[in-house]
């Protein structure tokens, strides 16, 4: 009898050597820590990347790409333009992330509020300026608010699946726009009133720029960025629609023993969302490209994704990762520039910001989570 119980404990399955607990709560200092030792981990095995693919060392691999985020007062304007954007984006996710609505359609909310501006650009070019610009914004919020209460409608009312309904939404809004560039050109469809600039937010002042920066379109896009991320801070924080969002976040029930209406603040909180959206699609259309594509957004709609994330939803942390990444990516394009005949191209230099990316994201699990080693029978009865 003690043979064959031997035998069946040897043949049993054995118990893994480690296992994952939840952390109860990291300390914020550590949190951060954690952060930033994975970023200089990824600091250092880009290094290594571009190391044996070119041979290129690290002073003069991250004196390049600095060169290419902050080399001239061209590349400063771009790399905080850019980050506006994404910022802009990213603070439209947060309150819809805050709640636990999985909104993967902010690509085509900023389409859809750009197409709704570039519509009366191109359409009613002898609108007055000032009148033009109030109703492209204005058509830009309403547009990009409708295109996120859709899939909140249908969520609220009918449980639609909300990942999958504002992702399909995106292809619908990229659809619409190459309906109107076909119908209005048969080839690119170019710049809008380039010649009147009707539409443009130059247009304010006269068109044009005398190098004050009361007069540079991409300071305004940056001001009115900014001043969005603020205001969305205090909404979150202190306000009651705020505090109502937090908590249909954790629970729908809690919310409504709490007396929340939980549809009413799906519907009331996506809104805003695609309101957003909508308003940034309209500052790219009058601000940035005065033109309409599909690829309006440049796939900030997903990377917005990952700032509010990592951002825990807290707006002024927000600009620093939108900041981070723009960064990385421009620095990166730069490196694909001066060394893409040394073998180092476009893709490689996707590589660069993959991987910084990846440990930074990879480090919250950490942050979450602890890896424990399981002890074995002797130890545990020890």
């Amino acid at each position: 009898m003690k043979q064959s119980e031997a035998k069946a404990v040897s043949a049993s399955p054995r118990a893994p050597l480690f296992h994952i607990a939840r952390r109860d709560r990291m300390h914020p200092a550590a949190a951060w820590g954690v952060r930033v030792g994975a970023f200089v981990l990824a600091l250092l095995l880009n290094t290594l990347f571009v190391w044996f693919m070119i041979g290129v060392n690290p002073i003069t691999f991250y004196g390049t790409m600095l060169k290419g985020i902050f080399g001239n007062s061209i590349s400063i304007w771009a790399t905080l333009k850019e980050s506006a954007k994404l910022l802009c984006i990213a603070v439209a996710l947060a309150p819809a992330f805050k709640m636990r609505f999985w909104n993967i359609g902010a690509e085509g909310q900023v389409l859809i509020g750009g197409m709704a501006a570039a519509f009366l650009m191109h359409d009613y070019p002898s609108i007055p300026g000032p009148v033009l610009l109030l109703l492209m914004l204005v058509a830009g919020v309403i547009a990009g608010g409708i295109w996120g209460l859709l899939p909140a409608f249908f969520k609220a009312k009918l449980n639609a699946n909300e990942t999958l309904f504002t992702l399909m939404m995106n292809y619908i809004a990229a659809r619409i726009v190459w309906y109107f560039c076909h119908k209005w050109s048969d080839k690119a469809l170019g710049i809008i009133n380039q010649d009147t600039q009707r539409g443009w937010l130059s247009s304010l002042w006269g068109g044009g720029s005398n190098g004050s920066w009361l007069q540079n379109e991409d300071f305004w896009f940056i001001v009115i960025v900014a001043v969005i991320a603020i205001l969305m801070y205090f909404y979150l924080r202190l306000t009651k629609q705020g505090y109502e969002i937090s908590v249909v976040g954790e629970s729908h029930n809690t919310a409504r023993y709490a007396g929340i209406s939980v549809n009413k603040v799906i519907l009331r909180t996506m809104l805003i969302s695609g309101a957003i959206c909508g308003l940034c699609g309209f500052l790219i259309v009058s601000a940035q490209g005065q033109t309409i594509k599909e690829d309006l957004a440049g796939g900030y709609g997903f990377t917005a994704i990952i700032v509010a994330w990592l951002s825990k939803f807290n707006t002024f942390t927000m600009a620093g990762v939108s900041l981070l990444i723009v960064a990385l990516e421009r620095g990166a394009g730069r490196m694909s520039e001066v060394y893409e005949n040394q073998g180092f191209s476009a893709p490689a230099a996707s590589v660069l910001v993959g991987v910084t990316l990846l440990l930074v994201i990879g480090s919250e699990f950490f942050i979450q989570y602890r890896i424990l080693r399981n002890h074995s029978g002797k130890e545990a009865a020890a």
